[in-house]
């Protein structure tokens, strides 16, 4: 199984857009700290969210690619039920239906990262320590706050095996934890 430097090699190789990158940053954190809470492999849960979306700049107007690129790039180099949930975070486009906690997990950290990031980029400093939990609540309860935001793939962290709040909280905190490597 590749290690963190070799997936840190592999964003490189693939991956140019700075915020993207640290949008696979802010997965990996996310999922690291909630398969600790779970109870699940940090490091396998981590690679999986830093790797998720490797061929995004590749596929980003061709989404029904998004993943499968991926997904062929990385078989043989992490676990199948890795690759999965990768492919799993694009199902609609790929022949992976969402099964497993990684999977559901993998797809509400996407999520929520945007969400708080969001709440950061509100905020009067634009830093993610100005970021209350009462306000990642009320900014998911507002659906016309980062309408983009798909809730229900947040509120898949359930499935996961994690209360709503608590998942909202571990993110907030996990995403406060690498501030300076958001730039936030």
């Amino acid at each position: 199984m590749l290690n963190r430097e070799d997936a840190l090699r592999l964003i490189e190789k693939y991956l140019k857009d700075d915020k993207l990158i640290k949008h696979c940053y802010a997965v990996e954190v996310i999922m690291k700290d909630l398969a600790r809470k779970l109870g699940k492999d940090e490091e396998l849960w981590g690679i999986t969210g830093l790797l998720h979306d490797l061929d995004y700049e590749y596929t980003k107007d061709h989404p029904e690619k998004h993943a499968n690129l991926t997904a062929q790039i990385l078989d043989g180099l992490i676990p199948d039920s890795c690759v999965n949930a990768i492919k799993g975070h694009n199902y609609m486009h790929t022949d992976y239906i969402p099964t497993t906690s990684i999977d559901k997990a993998l797809i509400a950290a996407d999520a929520v990262s945007g969400l708080i990031i969001a709440a950061a980029l509100v905020m009067p400093s634009k830093k993610l320590s100005e970021v209350r939990l009462e306000t990642i609540i009320n900014k998911f309860k507002d659906a016309s706050f980062a309408k983009g935001c798909n809730r229900k793939r947040i509120e898949l962290c359930i499935d996961a095996g994690i209360d709503l709040e608590l998942f909202l909280e571990l993110s907030l905190t996990a995403l406060q934890n690498i501030s300076d490597n958001l730039d936030l």
